[in-house]
Order: C-alpha cells, then structure tokens, then sequence
C-alpha cells in the first residue's frame, strides 16, 4: 500500500517537475523575447534638466539606471528618497540617474510645473523630458515608478516596477558597479526613515485604492444625478455612501479625465479607509489661488492634517500638483472626507484620489 501510494507520488512528481519545468522555460523565452524586443533609446526626449542631452552609448563603461516618474505620482513618490540616495551615493563609483518624466495628465507636460517639481523635490540628477512617451516606448513600459537597471556595457540586467524591495535594487546595483571594476564602494546598504510626503504608505491600514474622478476611469459615484459627459450638472450628496464611495454637491462638469467647479459652494465628498488622503488637484485659470476647506466626519481635521492643510481645515490651490491633506495619527477607521470651495467663480479641476 504504502510502495503503490510512493510510486503514484513519484509519477506525479514527475509530471509536476515536468510541467512546472515547461513553463519556466517558456516564460524565460518569453522574457527574452520582451527584452529583444526592446530597443531603448533617450533620442525622443522632448527636453532634459541638470544635463546636457545624453545618449546611452555615450554612457557605457558606466552602470544607468533609468527611473521612470512623473510628478503627481504617489507611489513615485515614495520611492524618491532612495533614489536620490543612490544617485548621490554612487556617483564617484560610476552610476549614472536618469530620471525619464512621462507625463500622465496634461497639464505634466508643462515645462514651468515640471522644473518646479524638480526644484521642490531636490531632483539635482538628469531628467529626461518624455512629453512624447518615446523613451517610455522603447522600453516597452507601462508603470510609474519603474526602475530599468543597465550594466556597463549597455546590457540591461534589472527591472523593478512599483514601490519596495529597495535592498534588492541596491544590491544590484553594487553588484553591476563591482563588474565594471568601481572602486571604494561604499561599505553599507542605505537605511532611510523617509518624512513628510516621502514616508512609506500605512500597507496594513490601507483599504482605500486611487480612484480617477474623470468619467472615463472613476469608481464608486454616488451621486444620483446622471452623469452628462462635459457639461454642466448640478449634483447632490446622498444620506450614504459606503466606503471608496464618493459624491458631489453643487454644479460640476464631469469630463473624461477631470471634474470642473462651474460654481463656487461645491463640495467633494469622499468615504475612505487609510492613513493618508491626497488630491490631485489645481486652479481652472493658471495663476489664480482657490482657497478651500476639509472636513472628516465633519469636523475639522485637526492633528489629521496633512501637509497642505491647517488644523482648521484651510488651504488653497495654488498650482497643478498632488495636495497631502490627510494624514491621520492614530488608529485609522472608515472616515468621511469632504472638501468644500466656498469663493471661487473661477473654477477648479481635480483629477486623482490617492491614499497611504
């Protein structure tokens, strides 16, 4: 009894090494496959910061990593620090940053709202301007941040995509610095408690996904009203909304990618689960300041402020970028969150709910 069932375990063993062998085999083609595929190339960018144009072959002999981000991005965000780090760390070592901006709303495309993102952010390394997403092309990439990592002989040996796993990225990255012969290489793997903006998301508390507020991409509308695509429709707040839900009071335009305040009094209303809130937001009229007002559970925030925000709640759009207005200190429980823009005539468009 005891022989039979082994030799039925070795079949299926078999069988299961064979089949589990195959699919390797045929994801490592496929894998190949991608990456032959590939033809990366920084020609197609629109404009570069910190640098003169660069060109990978002009860069071999050195180990490129090639960071792709655009300014709004939370999850870019976070991974900023380390970054930076890097860049500054493994200079004198022969690695080369290269921050490649490919934009995901429009108005990123803006030269003065880019430079001044590289400004605020102390970006000291080179951007590429990707306005056209060429570069982001001829890699074949589709998420923000990704990291693309080069050896010293133009041969790309790492690929990362999304937030974390910073000590394996580093550790490649000494690895393909030791191959190409670097010296003094600095002794210790870095260790960052990034702040502010930069800290890493609450994982555990997180239950609130991004959520896009234009037709085309939004979730969980609560509103009654129907929704009539690009024009102007009164809304208001139902008794309810669940959790990720959210709503509008007063008249808003609803477009493909953007909601726009047509009058002033007009409220967001947002039920959400983390630590952090940001909105996405910025002025109708560039150059203008739009003072508004955050509530949760409607109350002030108080010590839930985030970073754009008074504990009163207070706080003013001022240009197109990503605003922190929640950060919650203690324990995190489903919250109502409301933004209220009580004086402007001139408008508003928010874009992007995104949490921590």
């Amino acid at each position: 009894m005891s022989k039979q069932f082994v030799n039925r375990s070795v079949i299926f063993l078999t069988v299961f090494t064979t089949l589990l062998a195959f699919f390797f085999k045929a994801n490592a083609q496929a894998s190949g496959e991608f990456i032959q595929k590939m033809k990366p190339s920084l020609s197609g960018a629109t404009g570069w910061v910190n640098t003169q144009p660069l060109n990978l072959k002009d860069l071999r002999g050195k180990v490129v990593l090639i960071d792709f981000w655009t300014y709004t991005c939370i999850n870019w965000r976070r991974t900023l620090p380390y970054i930076r780090e890097w860049a500054s760390k493994y200079k004198d070592q022969g690695l080369v940053v290269i921050g490649i901006h490919t934009p995901e709303f429009p108005f990123e495309k803006g030269t003065d709202n880019v430079n001044n993102a590289i400004k605020e952010m102390h970006i000291s390394y080179p951007v590429a301007v990707d306005n056209n997403n060429a570069i982001w092309e001829s890699l074949q990439n589709e998420y923000w941040p990704a990291l693309y990592l080069f050896d010293a002989k133009g041969k790309l040996r790492y690929q990362k995509f999304g937030e974390g796993d910073y000590q394996e990225s580093e550790l490649k990255i000494r690895e393909l610095l030791k191959e190409a012969a670097a010296a003094d290489i600095p002794g210790n793997i870095t260790a960052l408690q990034p702040e502010g903006i930069e800290a890493a998301a609450d994982w555990q508390n997180l239950r609130s996904p991004e959520n896009y507020l234009g037709y085309f991409r939004t979730q969980g509308f609560a509103s009654r009203e129907t929704i009539h695509p690009d024009k102007a429709v009164v809304f208001s707040v139902p008794e309810e909304i669940q959790l990720n839900q959210w709503a509008l009071s007063g008249q808003w335009t609803m477009n493909a990618g953007k909601i726009v305040l047509q009058k002033k009094g007009g409220k967001i209303i947002y039920s959400f689960h983390a630590r952090d809130l940001h909105l996405i937001m910025g002025p109708a009229t560039p150059g203008t300041a739009i003072k508004f007002r955050v509530l949760i559970d409607g109350k002030p925030p108080g010590p839930a402020h985030g970073l754009d925000i008074d504990s009163d709640g207070n706080g003013t759009v001022t240009g197109q970028r990503m605003y922190q207005l929640i950060r919650q200190p203690g324990p995190i429980e489903d919250k109502i969150f409301e933004i209220e823009f009580p004086e402007t005539e001139q408008g508003v468009e928010v874009y992007d709910f995104t949490f921590g």
